[in-house]
């Protein structure tokens, strides 16, 4: 650790509100925080000591007389992230240079190394500029102040024999992140102790309370069970809990979870994460769920599973609200500390934010990424991870279980054939089923008929609404959606009902009470809905229509259809269909194109694990190198041996999402108009853009630009929280009773035809 040296000049990381700086932080004790939060980060990967020296040097050049003037009011601009980053690369070589990227990049980024990024100079630029002419010259009191060492321990990596370029550069942006929170954390603690304040600290019940409240739970559903039949589905759901509790003795490492659907995958997973990270001394769980429609659902099962006063165990976080858009303001660091730092015991994201955090350049995204260190990881319907970035994915999670001390399940009812045994080059290995039997399990669940109708215009897809009471429709986009709705209401059926994401969670959510409402008491109910309803609904129609897609999404339609077991499957159909008056897109084309191909080939049950398994390789074989479309991997390893990672290109190619969508708050009834208000006063901005979650919708970007052109949206408070906020104020486009939002214009109208 540094020694101050008090007969020197003193300087400071931080200005306090006296001019003359005697209330402001000295660098030396900022450096000396700084680092040893890093080394504490960085416990959890065993690489306590590059951490620690990350954040001695992360403000060296802020030991000169240049910087001092700057916080004395000085209008000067003074580059202090440079000369540390400089010492660094030359002392330590290698060790040094990974360092070089963190110190450089804790303000703007870490930055490419030899390819000029956007707006970015690149660190071989930066590791160019010389001392007294481009950067100023320090005061060599930092020398007695901060004590070097000759030479840096390497980390201890297990080596992948493929991706080592990968390793390197996931194992940086770890430091990075170790040095990003330290340095916040300090710097804010400095700025509450100047308010009168004690340091931010996280208070969080332990994870063995909340298995116990967990348990309670759970023996509050096994009691109802006794009244039930031996083989009823609530009872075979206990038989599959009882069973992957049990294997979570095994070490940890990468693990499936194969559950049919409607087979309690939700808290079957949560009862194993909790005793397996208790058993292993894992310190979360990360509950990583696909999509933002059904987030707010998860996260609401644990809460009432957790109770009341546990509830703020839980965090949530995806990327409706970019903190990133707000000013540096008290506002920004609110929300910043409510969701950049995924220190809380449950974290309950998507996975977007998710994996895209992994592969992510700028500060706010990866200061969490040292707090996945040391977790149990659900992804949960992993069928779902995008086939161009699959890859990519693949060797991150490898990399979390292998140097990272985290389990990963992979959870789902079409479980994807990822491992190398199933035919994947360079697949996984040694994952552990953690389910009884899914072979076994198939075929107790086995629920409902599947056949393939044919072509089925929308005119025929009516006749079947007409002659069915109870029935879902699943289409390909929403303005098929959309069509088939407005055509039952013309025709004045009972029961029609519509789901899309142009509704916001709120909405969804009363919609699909009365769906289950109406089913129960066998009412009309005639659902037509995007794919939005396959993504973990608990819903149970007599049968099911569905338009051609992946097989992996017709078992999941499928899944919607006697969900609990009360009728024959020869009386639950899944009809799958043909729609000539819509086109599927390209990519959707060639998956359902996979899919007729196993339907032609395979024997038995279409929606077995063998017919998902054949599916899944065909899918993967016919993608070939476009399971890594942007090569990332590749632009890892072709770098390594120069170790000029290009980490600004790489997180601009790992986008998920091809088009960005902008959330639009809906003040969809009187709590939503409240929260908004709130929103111009509060200081708890976190806890009210959570709460906002629920009244968004999500829409892409040009079709945003349009309601901003003709004055339908309006920005919330943008002086205060920049581009982040923004409300719908055009009431007349939300149809609050059916339709969501909905308008004329033919920018939005295009923005409608892909498939959501």
């Amino acid at each position: 650790m540094p020694t101050q040296h008090l007969d020197q000049t003193v300087y400071y990381a931080h200005s306090g509100a006296l001019e003359d700086l005697s209330d402001g932080q000295t660098l030396f004790d900022h450096l000396s925080e700084v680092s040893e939060i890093a080394r504490q980060n960085a416990q959890w990967f065993g690489a306590e000591e590059l951490a620690m020296y990350a954040g001695l040097l992360h403000d060296l050049g802020k030991y000169c007389p240049e910087f001092l003037r700057r916080l004395q009011g000085g209008k000067i601009r003074v580059d202090h992230a440079t000369a540390g980053a400089k010492i660094a690369n030359e002392r330590w070589q290698q060790m040094g240079k990974l360092l070089a990227y963190c110190i450089a990049g804790h303000h703007a980024g870490l930055a490419n190394g030899i390819d000029e990024g956007q707006q970015r100079s690149t660190l071989d630029e930066r590791l160019k500029l010389k001392f007294g002419e481009d950067i100023p010259h320090l005061d060599p009191v930092w020398q007695q102040e901060i004590k070097l060492p000759t030479h840096l321990t390497p980390p201890a990596l297990k080596l992948h024999k493929i991706w080592p370029g990968f390793q390197l550069a996931f194992f940086t942006r770890m430091i990075f992140s170790c040095l990003i929170d330290a340095d916040r954390r300090d710097t804010n603690n400095y700025y509450r102790r100047l308010e009168g304040k004690g340091n931010a600290e996280s208070n969080y019940p332990p994870l063995s309370a909340l298995r116990e409240r967990f348990n309670t739970k759970l023996e509050k559903i096994q009691q109802n069970l006794a009244t039930q039949p031996p083989k009823s589905i609530n009872q075979l759901r206990q038989r599959i809990l009882d069973h992957s509790r049990k294997q979570a003795q095994l070490p940890p490492g990468l693990f499936s979870l194969t559950v049919p659907t409607g087979g309690g995958k939700t808290y079957t997973s949560m009862a194993f994460a909790l005793d397996h990270a208790i058993a292993h001394q894992l310190r979360r769980i990360i509950y990583v769920i696909p999509f933002t429609s059904i987030i707010e659902q998860n996260a609401k099962v644990f809460r009432e599973a957790f109770g009341d006063d546990l509830a703020y165990a839980i965090t949530e976080h995806h990327s409706a609200f970019d903190d990133t858009k707000l000013p540096n303001n008290d506002a920004r660091d609110t929300l910043k500390r409510a969701m950049e730092s995924w220190d809380a015991p449950v974290i309950v994201t998507t996975a977007v934010q998710f994996f895209e955090s992994l592969f992510a350049d700028r500060p706010s995204q990866c200061r969490k990424l040292h707090n996945i260190a040391g977790s149990v990881i659900i992804l949960d319907e992993a069928q779902t991870l995008p086939l161009k970035l699959l890859r990519p994915i693949m060797a991150a999670i490898d990399e979390l279980a292998l140097n990272y001390r985290c389990s990963v399940v992979l959870c789902t009812a079409t479980q994807p054939a990822l491992k190398k045994a199933e035919g994947f080059i360079n697949g996984f290995e040694n994952v552990r089923e953690i389910s009884p039997d899914p072979l076994a399990l198939f075929t107790e669940l086995e629920r409902v008929t599947v056949k393939n109708i044919g072509e089925q215009t929308d005119e025929q897809l009516l006749t079947h609404l007409q002659e069915k009471e109870q029935v879902l429709v699943i289409v390909n986009n929403r303005r098929h959606a959309r069509s088939l709705y407005d055509s039952m209401k013309k025709l004045k059926l009972e029961g029609a009902t519509h789901l899309t994401t142009l509704m916001c969670a709120k909405h969804r959510s009363q919609i699909l009470e009365k769906v289950r409402e109406d089913l129960l008491n066998g009412n009309p109910c005639r659902l037509v809905s995007t794919s939005l309803i396959e993504a973990g609904v608990d819903v149970d129609f007599p049968c099911v229509l569905r338009a051609e897609a992946g097989l992996d999404s017709i078992a999941q339609a499928a899944g919607r259809c006697n969900r609990e077991g009360k009728r024959e499957p020869k009386d639950s159909e899944v009809l799958i269909f043909q729609s000539p008056d819509w086109r599927a897109p390209p990519e959707l084309e060639q998956l359902a194109g996979n899919m007729r191909e196993v339907m032609r080939n395979h024997n038995g049950n279409l929606l077995s694990p063998g017919a998902l398994t054949s599916y899944f390789n065909a899918v993967y074989w016919s993608k070939g190198d476009e399971l890594d479309k942007k090569k990332i991997l590749e632009a890892h390893n072709n770098h390594c041996r120069k170790l000029s990672f290009p980490f600004q290109n790489i997180a601009r190619d790992f986008r998920m999402i091809e088009t960005r969508l902008k959330p639009v708050i809906i003040a969809f009834d009187d709590n939503a108009t409240k929260l908004l208000q709130d929103l111009e006063y509060t200081e708890n901005v976190g806890g009210i853009a959570r709460q906002l979650q629920v009244y968004l919708v999500q829409i892409p970007e040009y079709a945003f630009k349009e309601l901003l052109k003709v004055g339908a949206i309006e920005s919330i408070q943008p002086e205060k929280f920049g581009d982040q906020f923004w409300r719908l104020i055009d009431s007349d486009l939300y149809d609050k009773k059916e339709a969501g939002l909905s308008w004329d214009n033919p920018y939005f109208i295009q923005s409608e035809n892909g498939v959501w």
